[in-house]
């Protein structure tokens, strides 16, 4: 059991009052736990045992994910992702036999700076591609922090109708101190949803810069999210991600903004003058 410590922070009032609490509970004794939320008792006192998490064979996840399943796609995806070396070798084995069953998905990566949209444009977006009868998988790239290295993976939040619907798969994962927008094994993430039957792959990148283009190589279309008075005719000259992008969209331009959108829009017309494009025509 628990026990009450006489000890008091420094924050604590001289008199005690009913209004404030004014002792601090003590941890429990044998117990380290690492994660939020509340801990068993019985676990704690050790009259009973964690449940282990179903070991899946590499047969497992090759059936789960070729039926579709998502429980069994998001466990797969999460043996991709891993850093640790006894899940290599597995998920080496369990990618070489999907392989076959890729390829066959229009990969759509969708770009910009943080606060341009780009989760409510794929919301929007997806909804529309799940209505002309397309399975939709959202990659979501969500920055890592460089002081506690941890990633709130909160963009799914934004997709809230998306998210509900049984054609579409919204996976968050964390840069984990990549550069280049995407995530270390993006590319694998993508192979999995396109064996899991999934046609249309949008992938949302962390908000980036002028530099972050590893993602152009990943994808079929490029979509640059730019705002309103976000430069003016010297950021064509600038080259960067602007060369790469198959479509500028203009967002937030409703409103009060509508008119300054269109002001934007010219400019981002004559800055295409200045650029070659990547893809031909």
């Amino acid at each position: 059991m628990a026990k009450y410590t006489t000890s008091k922070p420094s924050w604590v009032p001289e008199e005690k009052d009913d209004k404030f609490a004014c002792s601090v509970m003590s941890g429990i004794e044998g117990v380290k736990d690492t994660t939020t939320g509340n801990i068993n008792p019985m676990l704690a006192s050790g009259k009973m045992k964690p449940k282990r998490r179903l070991i899946m064979s590499e047969d497992e996840y090759v059936d789960g994910v070729l039926k579709g399943d998502r429980m069994v796609l998001s466990r797969a995806i999460t043996l991709i992702e891993s850093n640790s070396s006894k899940h290599f070798v597995k998920a080496q084995r369990v990618l070489q036999r999907l392989l076959p069953h890729t390829g066959k998905a229009l990969r759509i990566g969708i770009t910009g700076v943080p606060g341009a949209g780009k989760s409510t444009i794929i919301e929007a977006f997806g909804n529309m591609l799940c209505d002309r009868g397309h399975r939709v998988a959202v990659l979501s790239v969500d920055p890592t922090s460089s002081v506690t290295k941890g990633s709130i993976l909160g963009d799914k939040t934004r997709m809230g109708t998306l998210s509900r619907r049984e054609e579409a798969y919204i996976r968050p994962s964390p840069a984990g101190g990549t550069l280049g927008g995407v995530a270390r094994k993006s590319r694998e993430t993508m192979l999995m949803c396109e064996a899991a039957g999934y046609d249309v792959i949008l992938i949302e990148t962390v908000g980036v810069g002028q530099s972050e283009t590893t993602v152009r190589s990943m994808v079929d279309f490029f979509m640059l999210v730019v705002l309103t008075g976000a430069g003016d005719d010297l950021q064509g000259i600038k080259k960067g991600i602007m060369e790469l992008a198959d479509a500028i969209v203009i967002n937030k331009a409703d409103g009060d903004n509508l008119l300054k959108a269109k002001v934007a829009r010219g400019e981002y017309e004559r800055m295409i003058e200045y650029i070659r494009p990547a893809t031909e025509g």
